[in-house]
This record gives C-alpha cells, structure tokens and sequence, in this order.
C-alpha cells in the first residue's frame, strides 16, 4: 500500500484565498497522482460535505474532507498559506490545510489512521512544528508520524524550532504538573461522552481527543465512544453506570441513547466538543451538583433525536409537521391507489355501490371494484387522525399519540379536515409537554404514561376541539375547499404555476410537502371536486419534471456532468416517471444553483399548462403507472413534456456557461503562467 501522504502531496506555499481554491489545487495534486479519478465529481462530494457543516477549526486550522467514489485509496493533502483561508472556524481564518480523501468503501485499518491524524491536530507541539516546517519531505515525514520528521523539522529554522521546543517544553510541564500533583482525597469526577458527525472521518475525533485532554488538565476521567465512519465500540455498562455525568457532542442521532439516561448531560454540537471543551465539563458537573438528571422518558422525542440541540422554534414546528405529514403519506398512497382502481374498474358510480360484506360475487368485476374502493375509503379515514397523531408524537414522543388521534377524529367528525389535524396534533403535543413538566411524586410516575397523561391531554384537547377551536376551523376548510372548486382561467394557471414551483423547490422537501400535502387534502373526500383533481393532477406532473430533466441532460450534454451523475441520470429517468422528486437531489447538491431554478421553471410551465388542459387526477401518487386515471392523458403527458424540456434547456445553458467561464479562466491562467516564466528567462540588464 502507498503511503496516505507524501511530498508530492504538500504545499507549503498555498496561494488559493478561498476554500474552494485550496480544495481544487490540493485535490489536482492528489489526481496527478492518480489517488483521485475525476476532479469535478470529488469537488462536488467535498462541497456537498462543507455545505452540511463548516470544517474550519479554533487554531488556524481547516479541515475539508469527504468519502467519495471517485478516490481510488485513501489520501491525505496538506497545505500551508501564508494569508489564511476562511474555512468558517470563529476565530478566523485557517493556515494548516488539511484536505482529507477516503474512499467510499475505505476499511476500518485506514479510517482508523485519518481520525488519528484527527486526534493530532489537537496537540499544540504537531501544529507549531507544522508551521515551522520548511521541507515538502519533512513534512509529509511529520504527518506521517515517521521518527525523521522532527530532525527534518528543526532543519526548517530557528524560529520554529523555538516554537516546538516551547509548545514541547509546555507540554511537558503540564504533564509534570498532573504527575506531581497530589491524590485527591475521593475518586475523580467521571465522565462519559459520545463523539459523531456526518461523515466521522475527522470531527468525531477531533472532540474526543480534546474531551480527553481537557478532562486531563482537570483532573477528571472522560471515557469517549466514537460513533465514527468504521462503526463504534459500546462503551462498556458498567462504565456507564459508574459515570457522573454524559457529554454528547455529535451533529448526526447518538446510536443506541437510551443507554445513557437517568444521568446529568450536556448535548451539542460536534464543534463545541472541540473548540470548549473545558466548558462543556464544568456545565455537566455543575449539572451533577444541582441534581438534574435525563430521565429516560425525556431522552428526546422523535423530532429531537434527529436535530441539534441548538434549533430555534421554527425549524422544530416544521419538523413536527413534517413528522405528521410523512407518517401520513402511505396512507395517502395506499388509500387513494385503491380509491383510483376501483374508479378505473367499476366507474364513479362505484362509490354508490352497497357493502362488500352484504353483497360481493368472486366472479364479477363491479365487486372487486367496490371493494377496491372501499378499502381505499377506510385507509382515507385515516389521514387526519394519523396526521394529528404523529404530529404530537414528533412533540411529546409516545404520550402524544392518544391525544393526537383522538383530536385528529375529532377534526374529521366535525368536517375540520386536514387543518383541524394540523392544530389538533399541534394542541396535543403542546398539552403533553406541559404535563411533563409537572414535577410528580415518583409514587405516581409508573401511571403516568399510561393512564394520566392520556386521560388528562384527551379530555384537554378534545374539549378545544368540540367547544373551542372546532367550529371556526372547520368553516376555515369549508371556505378553502369553496375557494378551490370555484377556481378557473388565470386564476387556476397561476395556482398551477405556483403549486410547480412549490414542489420543485426543494426537491421532496417542507415546500414540496406542503404542495402536496395541499393537494391531496383536496382529494381526501369522497367525491372530490373537479378543481380538486385538476390540484392534484399539476401536482404530479411538475413533481415528475426534476428527475427526468436531469434524465434528459445526462443524456444529451454528458460532457456538462460528471461519471456519477450521468449514473444517476439513468436511475432518474425511472425515479421521475414514477413521480419521485428527490431523484434529482444528487443533482442538485452538486450544483444547486444551476439545477434548483432550472427544475423550478420547468416545474411552474408544467403545474401551468396542467391547470389550462383540465387535466385530472383521482390517484394521489403513481407516475405515469396512473395514466389510464387522468382525465385528457395525451395533453397532460404533452405539459409534463414540455416542462421537462423547459427544464434541460435551462440546465444546459446554465452549465454550459459555468464550464465556458472556467475555461476562460484556466487559459488565462496558462498565460499568465507561461509570461511569468518568460520573463524569469530573460537576462538581468546590466
């Protein structure tokens, strides 16, 4: 195997001013040596990775990394700039640049020497001599951990020799101070923590290593678990048991967190278990000296088991919705293909059919259309009770789910349809969280969950319901669903042009949600109104536009994308014809300025020219599997078409004048190169 770093792969005089530059000429160092395979696709995975968080360091230090298709063996790049390059650390910008390439199957043996390059660059002697280092060799030597390097180090000058031989000298003395100091008259205070980011290559250690050493200075044990790329090793129970208090210092879900409940803790964000944590220990023993535990109930409701602990109440009630909304939508899918088969098969009539269990013949083709579509009715049923629910069991956990479905039942009885779901389970979560905030007597806590807070957040919400909020919601939706049926002309082409943008904005995100979600309320009836069907209809076909005009661009402008996304454009073409938008995500966090506004434009013509043909659809979801279900199929598949062209059209002019600029601005690089060698050959004038 060839070595993770050599002198090939440093550059001790970085002249890039931005990220971007110092990861293009870091990675084409790592390309001429044939560790990475196409340029432009590793770019685009370490741009996708910075975007999720920054990875400039407190102490001038930038780290981008990624794991990617496109590197053949797992690379380590290193650059030092004299002007400092803004990697969005807070105090400022970064000198010591680390770019960081790991294949996309890399084992554990070498994840396991990139997070202890990570543990180093927390050791203030490793970073000065760094800075000091005057030889391309020397240096990769000293990232290498090889015993020549520090020879190779003190060789770069005096000036940096004195640095490392001070950071040295202090090391020592620190040590010497914990060595000498004398034993405490009890057992040390004792910490567990755990350590993970997105892509745990390098953060996930980093804050273990300085949890460790800040744990160290104190006097305290800190024990970590690294919940890295190579997987994690459980800390042992009786660790955790014996443990005082817990850190958590993560930016993706702890694995397996009940394991640490009943005890004090602090929850943060990766980079706070890096750049303060000194601080971090001192608010989990003060946590410990107040008493306050984390119950095992209060471990985290479903929203925040997925989130940072740091998110403002906007971000949090969009993800209560969203908790809602997706448990909602196989409901959707489900009830409203079946709703649609039985009107393909048995007619509209159909829904005036009796029963199946008094009337059903195995041999007629009207039953199984009638019970087709009564199944699909019953799973319909569903969806406000299931919204509401699972709205407040993204608030409160399981405690929310009595009071959510009673008041998402309560909203379908009295004909307050899917906004009385909304504010119900809404409602719900809120009365739940409050009682949780009761303090109880423990005698009481074991019926708690199960028989006081679903009695108590029942009777509450149902009484708002009924007595309260009930009324003026459900004339609310009754004045919606009037506003819809009476749509037409200009009014419904810009509805239609709007719903397009929606659900092309974000690509299966909250806006592309809130489209849908508004469009399939419209249908959730028994006998939905024409205008209705026509919501439905633009919706779904706009959603299908994204994917198959990234499809479609692939295949005819290639040399615009990378060997990944033409890979993806063939999945995307299945992906859109079956109406799912987020096939064109891997396209759009690659290039999103490019790819969002043109999928957006081809999205709103297509929502458009779907409201002006009339077309219609019964089916919430299908692609065009539910053709035969739309009213005037041929003009509807005609607007779904030309939105897709409209799209590709926009994304190849887009790109094509990216790739242009960047041509222009590497010849003009060549030249200036090429004039300042000219000159370098020309004799000095006497």
């Amino acid at each position: 195997m060839s070595e993770m770093i050599t002198a090939d792969l440093v550059d001790l005089d970085l002249s890039a001013d931005t990220k971007e530059a110092a990861a293009r000429a870091l990675a084409e160092r790592m390309v001429a040596l044939g560790r990475v395979t196409d340029l432009e696709g590793f770019l685009a995975d370490v741009a996708a990775r910075e975007a999720q968080m920054p990875t400039g360091l407190d102490g001038g230090i930038g780290i981008p990394h990624c794991r990617s298709e496109h590197v053949t063996e797992p690379t380590l790049a290193f650059g030092r700039s004299t002007a400092g390059i803004d990697f969005g650390a807070a105090d400022g910008p970064a000198d010591l640049i680390f770019l960081i390439a790991a294949p996309a199957g890399a084992d554990d043996a070498h994840l396991t020497i990139l997070s202890s390059l990570a543990r180093q660059l927390m050791n203030a002697e490793f970073t000065s001599a760094l800075r000091s280092v005057g030889d391309a060799t020397a240096a990769a030597a000293l990232i290498r951990g090889d015993e020549a390097a520090a020879e190779a180090a003190e060789t770069a000058g005096a000036a940096g020799s004195e640095d490392s031989a001070a950071a040295s000298a202090a090391a020592s003395a620190d040590a010497a101070a914990v060595s000498t100091a004398p034993a405490a008259a009890e057992r040390p205070f004792r910490v567990v923590a755990v350590t993970s980011c997105p892509t745990g290559i390098a953060h996930t250690y980093m804050a273990a290593e300085s949890l460790e050493t800040a744990g160290h200075e104190a006097g305290i044990e800190v024990v970590v678990e690294t919940q890295g790329s190579a997987g994690f090793t459980r800390l042992d129970p009786a660790v955790i048991a014996a443990a005082d208090g817990v850190i958590f210092a993560h930016d993706v879900p702890v694995r397996e967190k009940d394991r640490f409940a009943g005890k004090p803790t602090v929850d943060v964000g990766v980079k706070a278990g890096i750049n303060r944590p000194g601080e971090l220990i001192t608010e989990v023993r003060g946590k410990a000296e107040r008493g306050e535990v984390t119950m095992a109930a209060a471990a985290g409701t479903p929203v925040e088991r997925t989130g940072d602990v740091t998110e403002g109440y906007g971000t949090k009630l969009r993800k209560w919705l969203m908790s809602g909304v997706s448990y909602m939508v196989p409901f959707v899918a489900a009830g409203g293909l079946l709703i649609a088969l039985g009107f393909a098969i048995g007619g509209y009539q159909i829904k005036s059919a009796p029963s199946v269990m008094d009337h059903f013949v195995w041999t007629q083709s009207h039953s199984w259309a009638a019970l087709m579509f009564q199944i699909g009715a019953v799973a319909f049923g569903f969806l406000v009770p299931v919204l509401a629910g699972y709205i407040a069991y993204g608030m409160a956990d399981r405690p929310g789910l009595v009071p959510g479905f009673v008041g998402g039942m309560i909203a379908s009885t009295i004909n307050a349809g899917f906004l009385g779901g909304l504010v119900a389970g809404l409602l719900a979560g809120g009365v739940v969280m409050a009682i949780q905030k009761i303090n109880i007597p423990k005698v009481l806590r074991g019926i708690m969950p199960v028989v006081v807070i679903p009695l108590i957040s029942s009777a509450i919400v149902g009484f708002l319901m009924f007595v309260v909020v009930g009324k003026p919601i459900a004339s609310a939706q009754k004045g919606m669903t009037d506003w819809l049926g009476g749509l037409s002309g200009a009014n419904a082409l810009l509805l239609g042009a709007l719903l397009g943008l929606m659900m092309c904005f974000d690509l299966g995100g909250p806006v592309n949600k809130v489209a849908y979600t508004f469009a399939t309320a419209g249908i959730a009836v028994s006998s939905p109104s024409d205008s209705a069907m026509k919501v439905m209809a633009a919706v779904m076909a706009a959603g299908m536009v994204p994917p198959l005009a990234m499809a479609l661009a692939t295949t005819v402008r290639g040399r615009l994308f990378t060997q990944t996304e033409r890979e993806n454009g063939k999945a995307a073409w299945v992906l859109g014809a079956s109406f799912i938008t987020e096939g064109a995500i891997p396209f759009a966090a690659a290039d999103p300025l490019r790819v969002i506004p043109s999928a957006m434009v081809g999205g709103a013509v297509t929502g458009a020219l779907s409201m002006t043909f009339g077309a219609t659809l019964r089916a919430p979801h299908g692609g065009i599997f539910v053709v035969p279900l739309i009213g005037n199929a041929f003009l509807y598949l005609i607007a779904i078409a030309v939105g897709v062209c409209v799209s590709t059209a926009a994304v190849v002019v887009l790109k094509g004048m990216r790739k242009q600029a960047s041509e222009a601005a590497d010849s003009g690089s060549a030249t200036g190169a090429a004039t300042a060698a000219a000159e370098r050959k020309q004799p000095v004038a006497a």
